[in-house]
């Protein structure tokens, strides 16, 4: 493939990546809010909510995000036709950000339990009840702990996005599994690598930054 055709394959890579970077985003932004009450759930002293979290981050932890993402566009259609969910986008996101809400479950979990015991007994001595100490004191104060490893969440999630080829959504990886089925040829790879490797390094970046601007040793 020479470099003038290459290039101009590059709008369709350039929208793949666009798709995978919004995939990703959406995924983390609706997984950590759902990870959020997770963590909140794992650390509630009713051990019925504590069970049924710890079960939901047990098994899509304990299972491989493509046998979750197959489930979610394959399975529950046979189950009852109601469940099928349209299109690819839909599927795609609600696999990716239920996978990443256990993993980021545990990480907020850390992240509070971080947090000195003191802060809780000073918030009850202030009268705030167990909720109202969580919200504003010590979930609040978690934040910049999240960071570093939110980060490395994203970027792993950034690429096992590419999973959504096999449902064939329109991503990067499947973009270029096209050309090069059409084209023979395997030299795509290289660009749709490099694409990668510039989203990954932008979003290292970012954070980076944003780890040393929040930094808890400040």
């Amino acid at each position: 493939m020479d470099l003038d055709k290459l290039m101009g394959y590059m709008p369709a890579l350039l929208e793949g990546a666009r798709n995978t970077i919004l995939l990703t985003v959406i995924s983390v932004f609706f997984g950590a809010i759902l990870g959020l009450f997770l963590a909140l759930g794992r650390l509630s002293k009713n051990k019925f909510i504590d069970r049924i979290c710890w079960f939901y981050i047990w098994l899509f932890r304990g299972t491989p995000l493509l046998m979750q993402l197959f489930f979610i566009y394959y399975a529950l259609p046979n189950i009852h036709p109601s469940l099928t969910l349209p299109g690819q986008w839909i599927p795609a996101l609600l696999a990716l950000a239920l996978n990443s809400a256990a993993y980021l479950a545990e990480i907020i979990r850390a992240a509070i339990q971080s947090i000195d015991k003191g802060q809780m007994e000073a918030a009850k001595a202030l009268g705030m009840s167990y909720g109202q100490a969580m919200r504003r004191v010590i979930v609040p104060q978690s934040y910049r702990r999240l960071i570093p490893p939110v980060g490395n969440e994203l970027i792993a999630l950034l690429k096992d996005s590419s999973l959504v080829a096999m449902i064939a959504m329109t991503e990067l990886m499947k973009v270029t599994n096209q050309i090069s089925t059409r084209e023979s040829n395997a030299a795509i790879y290289i660009p749709a690598a490099i694409l990668f490797l510039a989203m990954t390094t932008f979003f290292t970046v970012i954070f980076e930054k944003l780890e040393k601007k929040y930094s808890v040793y400040e």
